[in-house]
């Protein structure tokens, strides 16, 4: 009779100590799993305000904050401002903020950066990677639009990319 108790006593223990620790688990995994989903999000949200400008012309030196005229970085800047992150005014600067990201663990969202043989060396360009090989951006005739991040101009001329969500 003893020994059938201690047994149980044991086993419901044990059984204690699993669902504990199963819980704790859970629950550290858990911030993570949200962080990861509201990235996400973010990136989504960020590719969706860009497309509302599609088609918008590109002006070299556009003022911060209008929408009737972006260049490259005016076009970032505002559209991730309009999603609560602030970023410097130029391609430049803003190829300082956030974390590194290789080429190949691009995510939705990241600024991909490249240069502009005709200005000379270094960062002159800067684009959102929309997923699946896409750049949202602006440049040239057509303004706001898709490229491929695989056309030979922008293969030939990326330099960096970084992670600011």
């Amino acid at each position: 009779m003893f020994m059938t108790r201690l047994i149980r006593k044991v086993i419901i223990a044990g059984l204690v100590a699993v669902v504990s620790m199963s819980a704790a688990s859970a629950v550290e995994q858990a911030p993570v799993a949200s962080a990861a989903s509201a990235s996400v999000t973010k990136a989504n949200n960020i590719i969706n305000t860009g497309e509302k400008y599609l088609g918008v012309r590109y002006k070299f030196g556009a003022p911060s904050g209008v929408t009737y005229a972006f260049d490259c970085s005016s076009f970032t800047q505002y559209v991730y401002k309009r999603n609560g992150i602030s970023l410097p005014r130029t391609s430049k600067a803003q190829s300082k903020k956030g974390a590194y990201v290789s080429k190949s663990n691009l995510k939705k969202g990241d600024l991909v950066f490249f240069s502009v043989p005709s200005r000379g060396s270094g960062v002159g360009h800067v684009a959102i990677y929309a997923g699946n090989g896409r750049l949202l951006h602006t440049y040239g005739t057509g303004g706001v639009r898709y490229s491929s991040l695989n056309a030979s101009y922008w293969k030939k001329n990326y330099v960096t990319a970084r992670r600011v969500i």
